[in-house]
């Protein structure tokens, strides 16, 4: 065996007259387990290369990848006197029906298929939801895992890695509702749901009012939630570490810690967006309302939300709370208000990351959830649509500061979409990589390791390069990127070849002109799997359109 290093290029292993580059998994060296940072090189960066040329005693086969990734390293340090940091993973989300209604894999032959070609492309894993709908959807405690299993048996083959995510909460796009014994209990007690100050309610997931109340057949939701985490714990067992190695657990609405403030709010022609609504008008939240309102020695302002907020589809200047100068959201009420309404997602989010990080800190996974990029308006004073939203950020308030400080508490990883959204893109008044860099920074005041998302599958124009930019900055803690996700729209003409000259830039480094390969070398490259994974879309596209 024979490793070229080049500090400042790319590795290749050398095994017989055979060259296979490294960055495409072969013989697990893959380039992303190699990044620097600051004056290392990163993916794509070019610096003078310093080539070792190192002779192994022994051959080394390709089922001896481990011994070669720490001779990589070692080399490296030896060669550049820097020490490489943690590696930048590269994960995909599989389809959200992966598994059906009949608790079998959905295309299972073509999710085969598609597993093998992301792994030739060099990815590290694929992230898959797992609802809590269908798993136990008949009656409290029956838990039905068979089809999760299946498919993570079809990852643990291919040898890609796992990254579970529990939703406790509906989907729309595959039109999964809450469990049947959920949706019956709530036919009788319909303060389950957040509720606007119309009547209207939210039912894709339970409020955070009821978090602590035992509404669910004499168990509270964070009980259900927690007894759903340790029937998948001792499930998963034997795929726990290994194939298995991290964990999101749902925080609210779509899996993210927030309330559903525009869950109304019109998706035709509302260019700027509404700022949304608040949801704090079920009788539950009201009572946690009324009661603080007491405790600080103002009954009157615990009776309701503002009543001068606007409604889901009006800009922030229609009413008077959310104007920029004498707005009420500027007053003493105003202050109170929303302290109280972002407390109570604060509480939250510290239930629900304390029972996951309790059930599975012996299990050797990242624990992490969401947080959403809150965008529209935030150039404004009072930043309406985040306030709406659970999150007390305005130009007087840093809204993140007590999140991030959550998180840190429970030692739990950040996942933050929009990492593809440009200003350029957005209405004037809003601006994502400025609320995007806010929660970094906050992130990186409290140790938080960050893993990056895409906000959607119809990246636009420079939204790859934005991600890019995300990923490679100087002080960037992300060390995960989670591309969202497999299915029609992924493979349409206008973005998969987008996609796949993501794919190139993120896993594969320039060999240098002397380590081209020769005509009888294998080409083994991320290009062989981006071929296969488009193949394997042009045949099964009925299946999973």
């Amino acid at each position: 065996m024979e490793l070229l290093v080049m500090a400042g290029s790319r590795a290749v292993v050398k095994v017989g007259g055979l060259k296979i580059c490294s960055g495409f998994g072969v013989c697990g060296l893959r380039a992303s387990e190699v990044p620097w940072r600051r004056r290392r090189v990163s993916v794509g960066r070019k610096s003078p290369a310093v080539r070792l040329r190192v002779k192994a005693k022994a051959k080394m086969t390709a089922e001896e990848p481990a011994e070669a990734t720490k001779a990589l390293w070692d080399l490296s340090d030896a060669a550049t006197g820097l020490r490489p940091v943690g590696r930048l993973r590269l994960r995909v989300g599989l389809p959200l029906d992966t598994v059906s209604e009949c608790h079998t894999v959905n295309h299972a032959k073509a999710i085969t298929a598609g597993l093998k070609a992301l792994k030739l492309m060099g990815v590290d894993g694929v992230e898959l939801p797992v609802w809590w709908g269908l798993v136990e959807r008949d009656s409290l405690g029956k838990y039905e895992w068979s089809g999760y299993l299946a498919v993570a048996e079809m990852v643990q083959k291919v040898g890609l890695k796992l990254h579970i995510s529990l939703c406790f909460h509906a989907c729309r796009e595959i039109k999964l509702a809450l469990p049947d014994w959920v949706c019956r209990i709530s036919e009788d007690h319909p303060g389950l749901f957040f509720t606007d100050r119309s009547g209207n309610q939210f039912n894709s997931c339970l409020s955070f009012g009821v978090d602590d109340l035992p509404v669910l057949d004499g168990k509270t939701p964070i009980q259900v939630y927690q007894g759903f985490c340790k029937s998948f714990k001792s499930t998963f067992a034997p795929f726990m570490g290994s194939t298995i190695t991290d964990i999101t657990v749902g925080l609210g609405p779509d899996g993210e810690l927030r309330y559903p403030s525009s869950h109304l709010a019109s998706k035709i022609n509302n260019d700027p967006p509404g700022v949304g609504e608040f949801q704090c008008y079920d009788q539950h939240i009201l009572n946690h309302l009324k009661q603080h309102a007491e405790e600080m020695g103002n009954p009157l302002w615990g009776n309701s939300g503002p009543h001068d907020a606007p409604s889901y589809n009006n800009p922030p200047m229609v009413n008077s709370f959310f104007k920029d100068e004498g707005g009420s959201w500027d007053s003493p009420y105003g202050d109170f208000f929303l302290s109280w309404y972002s407390s109570q997602l604060i509480s939250h989010v510290d239930r629900i990351l304390s029972l996951a990080s309790t059930t599975f800190r012996d299990t050797r996974v990242s624990i992490s959830g969401r947080v959403p990029i809150i965008h529209s308006w935030c150039k404004t004073r009072s930043h309406p649509s985040e306030l709406t939203a659970g999150f007390y950020n305005t130009v007087n308030r840093d809204g993140y500061e007590p999140v991030a400080a959550m998180f840190a508490k429970h030692a739990c990883e950040m996942i933050l979409p929009g990492m593809d959204l440009l200003d350029e893109h957005m209405p004037r008044h809003s601006s994502p990589q400025s609320l995007l860099e806010q929660i970094k920074a906050a992130c990186k005041k409290h140790g938080i390791i960050i893993c990056g998302e895409n906000a959607s599958a119809s990246v636009l124009p420079g939204g790859f390069q934005e991600i890019r930019r995300n990923l490679l900055s100087d002080e960037s803690r992300v060390n995960t990127f989670m591309y969202q996700r497999m299915g029609a729209s992924f493979f349409s003409p206008e973005h998969f070849p987008l996609f796949s000259e993501f794919v190139r830039g993120f896993s594969r480094l320039e060999l240098h002109p002397d380590d081209v390969l020769e005509e009888d070398s294998l080409p083994v490259s991320s290009e062989a799997g981006i071929d296969l994974l488009y193949r394997w879309y042009e045949l099964n596209r009925m299946e999973i359109g």
